[in-house]
């Protein structure tokens, strides 16, 4: 019942599937033995869990090194699964298992802050208080992490506790990150792609909705080929094809193109920078890409205002990758704001809508978000698309003065045909209600400011840009 109310297909998958789990039907009939174990202090394990901690770590290390040694194993153990069973996976591998020989996590994210619970520092308040509602009655002792993350506003020792050190992975992974979890894993699962050490490593990507993709013939064929190599020893497919599959989609149905490549972002990517426009008569604004000579700018009401600037192709495009928005802010009546960046895709004047986090049809192409007393950034952890922030004190704005921000967009992968428009959206509040009919239920975002107003300065000294990821339209790879 779950699947069904957080995604827009259904489900296929044997009757002893574990939620999230690998299927035994589908794999013991391959010769595979499927475990499936509570964590600790959870369902019927003993002891008192603590989410995010290093001690599921250690606890996996140990289940994984008891299942090499059991009779019915060849000492070849790999691990598989969905959200909180990737991350376990995360936590898992980075204690280097000796017989811990492939992982497969598909979707999880790496950074409890930045990924999820205050992406851009603002606090997510919608999945996460529902979550912690649902951990209140499973549990054995009280858990709040909704508390935790409202009471933290700043990155601590509370919050990189509960993070992956990734990088010391160096076991054989089959990683899945999706374009359609932007609110919850999609961050996480391609930084852990990033940034794991292993030799062997691949990228699933995909717009379809979460479990559905999962359990379907194309992703189990990925999984089996890698599996049947690493825990199996069988000669495959799996080391002859290129690291990377991109799915690009034209709307929430209809892939365009499967294709192979050797990295993530494509290394054929052109990055190409949009400046910002203002209009003169109105709150419209363009792409366009020179930057105007003069400066200009226009404001919106934080409360209940935006500013949106469009982009219209004249061929069909395929934008394929992360974004970053460059912009110059200033504010009056309030010493901060929440910036939230989206872009939409219309057609004929109609915006098109994609898969999103908990099986929402309606989502934008990719967002972004940022509060603006966090925009210091770490040169050093930044790369050229993806700016680093630290999160880690306030520095609030001075009524009146710009101030640059850069705030990352999430990756995504759009074909863009000749006349359609891609819309960016500036504003200071979620792009969706929380109403579970027509809104994004549950997810949601706290207002810290909720009044005041937010000036955009374009051109002159002020020349603000999206940075836009293009790659060439050439045609579907049909193996991939």
């Amino acid at each position: 019942m779950q699947y069904h109310l957080m995604q827009s297909e259904p489900v296929s998958h044997s009757a002893w599937t574990g939620w999230e789990a690998p299927d035994p039907g589908h794999w013991v009939s391959r010769g595979y033995v499927v475990v499936n174990a509570d964590l600790r202090g959870w369902g019927k394990s003993d002891g008192a869990g603590e989410l995010f901690s290093d001690q599921e770590g250690r606890d996996c290390h140990d289940l994984i090194e008891w299942a090499a040694m059991q009779p019915w194993s060849n000492h070849r153990v790999g691990m598989s699964g969905v959200s909180y069973l990737a991350i376990s996976q995360w936590a898992a591998a980075a204690t280097r298992p000796p017989h811990l020989a492939a992982i497969c996590p598909w979707e999880g994210f790496t950074d409890f802050y930045r990924d999820f619970a205050r992406p851009g520092g603002v606090l997510e308040n919608g999945f996460l208080s529902m979550w912690t509602i649902g951990l209140r009655v499973s549990e054995r002792r009280r858990i709040d992490i909704a508390r935790q993350a409202r009471t933290r506003p700043e990155f601590d020792s509370w919050w990189a506790q509960r993070n992956r050190a990734v990088e010391q992975i160096a076991v054989p992974a089959l990683v899945c990150r999706s374009f359609s979890d932007h609110n919850l894993h999609t961050r996480g699962s391609f930084e852990g792609f990033r940034r794991i050490a292993s030799e062997h490593k691949w990228l699933y990507t995909h717009r379809g909705p979460k479990w559905g993709t999962y359990y379907s013939e194309p992703a189990l064929q990925i999984q089996a080929e890698f599996f049947d190599h690493f825990l199996g020893g069988e000669t495959t497919p799996i080391l002859d094809r290129s690291p990377v599959r991109v799915e690009i989609r034209e709307d929430a149905k209809t892939v365009t193109a499967v294709r192979r490549t050797s990295s993530w972002p494509p290394p054929d990517t052109h990055w190409q920078r949009w400046y910002l426009a203002v209009g003169t008569d109105t709150d419209d604004g363009t792409l366009r890409p020179t930057a105007a000579s003069s400066s200009a700018s226009r404001s919106f009401d934080i409360r209940r205002g935006r500013l949106r600037f469009d982009h219209r192709f004249d061929s069909d495009t395929e934008v394929v990758g992360p974004m970053l928005l460059t912009v110059t802010i200033s504010v009056a009546n309030t010493d901060d704001v929440e910036l939230f960046a989206g872009v939409r895709k219309f057609r004929g004047g109609r915006e098109i809508g994609f898969e999103g986090s908990y099986g929402f049809p309606f989502d934008l192409v990719t967002h972004g978000m940022l509060v603006a007393s966090h925009r210091q950034i770490d040169p050093v952890r930044s790369l050229p698309y993806q700016p680093f922030h630290p999160h880690t004190r306030r520095e609030p704005l001075t009524v009146g003065d710009p101030v640059e921000l850069q705030i990352e967009l999430l990756p995504s992968a759009t074909l863009f045909r000749s006349g359609e428009v891609l819309r960016l959206d500036l504003q200071g509040r979620w792009f969706f209600s929380r109403n579970p009919l027509i809104g994004q239920f549950p997810g949601a975002y706290a207002r810290k400011v909720s009044a005041g107003t937010c000036s955009i300065h374009t051109g002159g000294r002020h020349p603000s840009f999206l940075t836009v990821p293009i790659s060439p339209v050439t045609p579907a790879d049909a193996g991939a």
